[in-house]
């Protein structure tokens, strides 16, 4: 499945100088809905130069949440590719295939990068979090699931100026996926109704 999700906000000056578990958790209590862009990349070791990192083409597209647990996330390029939740249910369409996977939105986030950003403010619930230092200009949070059975090892959260600018996404396969975020807009006004899916006509549809 598509590596769900995150953000990028200009907040309050005063924010700049705390950490980075302080900056994301006022972010988290004081973004109600938000919409933007994000940049995805892998990272794959290259084992002809010595297993140095290296970068994956990109993915992108847009984004759009409104707490709890609605979201619509849309990869652009280079494929089409939707995850939308609505509240109960997350639906995954792939335009390219015309296929539809609908799962129960509980089981598809629990202890995700999306139940991070899209899901209710109880991270200390389901993520053991602390502080990472800093790295590129950001204060890091790690984000560690404390349910065994999740797709992630470790989340980090990059932060600056009280919002999440990059986050760092390490499987338990050993695969690691950076995001990057911009044009955040905090707050807009969105109607439910526009997370309500529909699908698409002729499109098959696989219940999980």
């Amino acid at each position: 499945m598509a590596k769900l999700l995150a953000i990028v906000v200009v907040t309050l000056p005063v924010l700049a100088q705390a950490s980075a578990l302080d900056q994301f958790k006022s972010f988290v209590a004081t973004t109600k809905t938000a919409k933007g862009e994000f940049t995805q990349r892998q990272v794959k070791m290259d084992e002809a130069n010595k297993g140095a990192a290296k970068l994956s083409n990109a993915s992108s597209g847009t984004f759009m949440f409104a707490r709890p647990g609605k979201f619509i996330w849309t990869y652009q390029k280079p494929y089409e590719q939707l995850l939308q939740a609505d509240g109960e249910k997350l639906y995954i369409y792939d335009k390219d295939l015309n296929q539809v996977t609908v799962k129960k939105l509980g089981n598809a986030l629990g202890s995700s990068p999306a139940a991070i950003l899209f899901g209710s403010n109880e991270l200390e619930k389901n993520f053991t979090l602390k502080e990472a230092g800093t790295k590129d200009g950001l204060e890091w949070l790690q984000a560690t699931p404390k349910a065994k059975d999740t797709n992630f090892d470790q989340i980090g959260i990059g932060l600056k100026d009280g919002v999440p600018h990059a986050m760092e996404l390490r499987d338990s396969f050993g695969q690691v996926s950076l995001l990057t975020f911009s044009k955040f807009e905090k707050n807009p006004q969105m109607p439910a109704e526009q997370f309500k899916f529909v699908v698409p006509k002729g499109a098959d549809v696989f219940q999980q």
